[in-house]
């Protein structure tokens, strides 16, 4: 008995011990990521396999040429901090050696689910399309860079977005307002099957970029753009 004891606390408690650790840093790493992923898309990977041509894109904002050769697909939210950085380090990129050359179209598609801040920009935007379709990119890019913290507080509500319209000139901010009051209910059945149509891809963050048959989330803006490029290259 003895030995045995001496045998168990010499030999098989470290190893127990040293085993338990491992499966918990094995479940806490996966764990982690994959709650990253799932809540705002800073974790790494890919949703359903897909093909740019089969997504709809009727209706959605884009910034190309209509018929452009190839097309690029982002699913975004107004208050996604990930996306501000996005459209901070990788669109101008992208428009400057793609989009302005004639080469690429990219299409907007909404992925709004950080409140109804997220929704009342989305429904201007919406408006702006409509009424103004070459001032919509403007404002885009404005609501990004006015952008603050998450959530239905600070920047984002509808009177904000309507003040930032403002400062944008040759926007009309009465005619989108007016279109915003009158077709509400049609622009957020819109959003909704925005944003049902890449659920049913398997997207669950933002931003997300399909681009040929690739989907791409979770990456830093490097990543993003040097795989967005690739894909464009046929790389």
């Amino acid at each position: 008995m003895n030995n045995g004891s001496t045998f168990m606390e010499k030999y098989l408690t470290p190893i127990a011990i040293l085993l338990a650790a491992v499966i918990i840093a094995f479940a806490l790493f996966y764990g982690h990521g994959a709650s990253k992923n799932a809540t705002d898309g800073t974790g790494a990977g890919a949703a359903a396999a897909v093909d740019v041509k089969n997504i709809k894109t009727d209706g959605d904002p884009y910034i190309g040429q209509a018929n452009a050769p190839q097309t690029m697909v982002l699913f975004y939210d107004y208050q996604c901090p990930f996306c501000k950085q996005f459209e901070l380090g990788v669109t101008p990129k992208l428009v400057e050696q793609y989009v302005k050359t004639g080469k690429l179209k990219i299409v907007f598609k909404d992925f709004q689910f950080l409140g109804n801040d997220s929704i009342d920009a989305a429904v201007f935007g919406r408006a702006v399309w409509e009424s103004q379709p070459d001032k919509f990119y403007e404002w885009y890019v404005a609501m990004f860079n006015a952008q603050d913290d998450e959530g239905d507080q600070g920047f984002g509500d509808l009177a904000s977005i309507e003040k930032l319209a403002g400062t944008i000139k040759g926007l009309d901010v009465a005619k989108a307002d007016a279109l915003v009051k009158s077709k509400r209910p049609a622009y957020e059945s819109a959003i909704t099957a925005d944003r049902a149509e890449g659920a049913a891809l398997g997207i669950n963050g933002t931003p997300t970029i399909v681009v040929g048959k690739q989907v791409l989330t979770g990456l830093s803006s490097d990543q993003y753009y040097t795989s967005i490029v690739a894909a464009l290259e046929g790389k």
